[in-house]
């Protein structure tokens, strides 16, 4: 079914939508037509108004929760509001100097900087921030050492451009002396170093096919080393989630049994990975208003604002906040703008 767009709405109807939602997002209360008449600053009758509310009820843009309560937006009243009648103004200059400051303490890890973003979100929105961390394999490696384990283990420890490090025990099914894993070393740090992992593989297998004698024994072993240890069994995304007790607060959430299915939907990362995933290729900020989501437990009423950050042209993640859709999106959006353009800087490849 097409739902109407602002376009299908006639100045008056836009105006009074409008303010009937901001004044609902503020209040959380249902909207009579009394007191719309009032806020609109209209010179209408409230008789116009409420056939002008009943034909946005029944464009299925409102609902009237209970008889002569007034009436609340619908998920598809907000997403008309969202799209079209929402007018969004750049962070403010002290929003934007926190930012900076908390975000950016010094010469901090890719963890850290995750872990900043998601809190600062959740605490300037006052929802859920979540940040869907680079995959490994497409951040660029900058040193691999190996080491012996005794028989076919050995330890790849490896040192990303990020300031990252990890450690992985891989058996190779044969046994590789110490001046072996040194060479293969020395040969991968030599011609690969600044190369996300995943292109490593490929350049080395092509490479390979034109090598002989001695080196294609040693880049035979690179590869070999290099499959095992560059192994993208990690490569999903890590999550970060702050602020989920939030949530706790909202009205829309006062039942116990919905907030533990939407904490359990929350500790399904590939779910939520999954829906952040779906902004990975957006220009700027995209926002799921209920079912839009695609996951049940978030219900009808909770919305993501969400979009992607990155450097150098190159999508490294997605964050966003998680909260009711009776969210004040005109705050949430701008703060998602400028989180996304900061930590994509901050993980700019000129990191030392």
């Amino acid at each position: 079914m097409a739902f109407p767009g602002s376009d299908d709405l006639n100045p008056r109807a836009r105006h009074l939508l409008r303010t009937l939602i901001g004044r609902y997002i503020r209040d959380g209360e249902p909207i009579g037509s009394q007191t719309l008449a009032r806020c609109a600053g209209l010179d209408v009758s409230s008789a116009t108004i409420r056939n002008i509310l009943g034909d946005l009820e029944d464009l299925g843009l409102l609902a009237s929760p209970h008889t002569s309560a007034g009436r609340v937006p619908t998920a598809q009243g907000y997403r008309v509001f969202v799209d079209s009648l929402l007018q969004v103004e750049p962070l403010g200059d002290g929003e934007l100097r926190r930012l900076r400051e908390e975000l950016l303490p010094g010469n901090a890890g890719t963890r850290q900087l995750l872990g900043n973003a998601g809190e600062l979100l959740s605490a300037m929105s006052h929802f859920v921030g979540v940040v869907s961390a680079p995959q490994r394999a497409s951040v660029p490696f900058r040193r691999i050492e190996f080491v012996g384990l005794g028989g076919d283990e050995v330890l790849a420890i490896l040192v990303f451009s990020d300031n990252e490090v990890q450690n992985r025990v891989v058996r190779t099914g044969k046994v590789f002396d110490p001046g072996e894993l040194e060479r293969v070393a020395n040969y991968l740090n030599a011609h690969f170093a600044g190369l996300p992992i995943s292109q490593v593989k490929r350049q080395l297998l092509g490479e390979l096919r034109a090598a002989r004698d001695e080196l294609h024994l040693l880049m035979s072993q690179a590869l070999e080393l290099a499959e095992l240890s560059f192994d993208e069994r990690g490569g999903e995304s890590e999550l970060v989630m702050a602020g989920q007790t939030r949530l706790m607060g909202v009205q829309e959430l006062a039942d116990v049994g919905r907030l533990r299915d939407l904490f359990e939907t929350f500790g399904r990362k590939r779910d939520m990975l999954q829906l952040l995933d779906r902004t990975l290729h957006a220009e700027g900020v995209r926002i799921f208003i209920g079912e839009e989501t695609g996951l049940a437990p978030m219900g009808d009423d909770m919305a993501l604002v969400a979009a992607p950050y990155g450097s150098a042209g190159r999508v490294l993640g997605v964050l966003g906040v998680i909260g009711p859709r009776r969210m004040a999106y005109d705050q949430v959006i701008p703060l998602v703008q400028a989180t996304a353009g900061l930590l994509g800087e901050a993980m700019g490849p000129d990191r030392s």
